[in-house]
Order: structure tokens, then C-alpha cells, then sequence
């Protein structure tokens, strides 16, 4: 019983607990997001461009893809954030004028998810069959237009599971920014959870944050299992009317 008390204690304090969540959902939850969601866009952006440097028939091309995406993937994700936060921030700073390290956070996180979805969609695109594109030339069709119309549509199609898992990725590094020394505005669930604990010297505001990571992440994992099963089976067959009229009459006589 003293262990159970103990461990309610330590990471179940419900006072600790409620006095972390307002701050939790009015900063740390849309600050979480901004950082995923626009890194995201981002790095989908460069991934995509990554990804055709990478199949592209200039081999400077494909040099400089390859370089890029080995070494920020590579890196730990700490040591990249870290790298680029404070090794360029005191340059954009002198640029802008901004204190704010939040620009930079969202750099870094887009620097590191680009590297890992151009290979998403660089496998996609290979996986498409090369008959795809040979029959679009022969109707016609430029390498750039059928690339763009047909291959890529269907690569970016078979890895859509891939790129959600990323974004789940980056919802999670997102809580590797608090390195960089965001102002209290700018802090996310876990730096806000990090700032209660030290403060009131108990575990349970890390408590608080895992479970506002776990309400973003598990339905989007949910979600990926979803979008996997429906690209693997496709849309189940809706009967016709008069079939489905059999049917119901079969089962009715049994």
C-alpha cells in the first residue's frame, strides 16, 4: 500500500494535474500543432522535391538528394534542432530582428522530416510501374506532364499510410524544441509540462502532457490502419438492388 500511495503520489497528483492543464490547452496544445502542421507542410514540400532530385536524370541532381538525405537522417533529431536552432539562429536574428527561436524550430523540424519524406515518396514513385509511364509517352505525353499526371499521383497514392506515420513522428519531435528556449507564448506540451514538474517538484504535469500526446497520436494511428486497409482491399462492392433483393429473400425462406 505504501508503494501504491507513493506511486499515486508521484505521478498521479490531481492537484498538480489540474493546475497544469488550462495552460496545457490554451499554449502548449496549439503550439504543438503549429510546429507539426506547418513543418509538415514544409517538409512535404522539400520532401516532394527531394524525391525528384532523387529519380531525376541529372546525376548532380540525384548527388545532392542522396548527401542531403543521409546526413539529416543520419543525425539525431536532438542534434539537428540544436545544430540549426542555435548555429543559424543568431543569423536570422541580425536578418529579421526577431528573438524568437519559434522560426527556427520549425525549420529545423522541416529540414528533418523533408529528408525522411522525400524517401516516402521517392519509393512510391519507383514503385509505380515503369508500363505507366511508357504507355503516357505513347500517347503523347512529355516526361514532366506524365510524371506529374500519372506516376506521381499513383506514388504519392500507395505512401499516403507512410506520410501520416511522419506527421505522428513530428508531433512527437516536436517536443525536442524546448532546447531552443521558446518565450512562454511559445511553449509546447511538453515544455510546459517540463516548467510544472521542476516547479512543484512532482512528476504528475509530465503525466498530464503524455496523455495530451497520446490523444494526438493513437487516432492517427487508428487512422493510418484505416487508410492501409482501404488501399490494401479498396471499397467494398455495393450491391445492386435487385441482388441485394435476393439475398434478403434467401435469408428470409432459410
Amino acid at each position: 500500500m505504501d508503494i501504491l500511495k507513493l506511486l499515486s503520489d508521484t505521478f498521479l497528483d490531481w492537484k498538480a494535474i489540474g493546475a497544469v492543464l488550462p495552460k496545457m490547452f490554451a499554449v502548449g496544445l496549439p503550439n504543438t500543432l503549429v510546429l507539426a502542421v506547418s513543418s509538415g507542410v514544409i517538409g512535404t514540400v522539400l520532401g516532394m522535391l527531394l524525391a525528384l532530385m532523387g529519380i531525376s536524370r541529372n546525376a548532380g541532381a540525384r548527388w545532392v538528394a542522396r548527401i542531403y538525405t543521409d546526413v539529416l537522417r543520419g543525425l539525431p533529431p536532438i542534434l539537428t534542432i540544436l545544430v540549426i536552432g542555435l548555429g543559424f539562429g543568431p543569423i536570422v536574428r541580425q536578418w529579421t530582428g526577431s528573438t524568437s527561436p519559434y522560426p527556427m524550430a520549425i525549420a529545423a523540424l522541416s529540414l528533418m522530416s523533408a529528408a525522411y519524406i522525400g524517401e516516402i515518396f521517392r519509393s512510391g514513385i519507383q514503385s509505380v510501374d515503369k508500363g505507366q509511364l511508357e504507355a503516357t509517352r505513347a500517347l503523347g505525353f512529355g516526361y514532366g506532364p506524365a510524371m506529374r499526371l500519372v506516376v506521381v499521383p499513383q506514388g504519392v497514392r500507395r505512401v499516403l499510410p507512410a506520410l501520416v506515420n511522419q506527421f505522428i513522428a513530428l508531433i512527437k519531435e516536436s517536443s525536442l524544441v524546448f532546447m531552443l528556449g521558446l518565450l512562454a507564448s511559445e511553449r509546447e506540451i511538453f515544455q510546459i509540462g517540463k516548467d510544472a514538474a521542476s516547479t512543484s517538484g512532482n512528476l504528475s504535469p509530465y503525466v498530464a502532457a503524455a496523455v495530451f500526446y497520446l490523444a494526438l497520436t493513437v487516432p492517427l494511428t487508428h487512422f493510418v490502419n484505416w487508410i492501409d486497409r482501404r488501399l490494401r482491399t479498396g471499397r467494398p462492392e455495393k450491391k445492386e438492388p435487385d441482388e441485394a433483393a435476393a439475398v434478403v429473400g434467401k435469408g428470409a425462406q432459410a
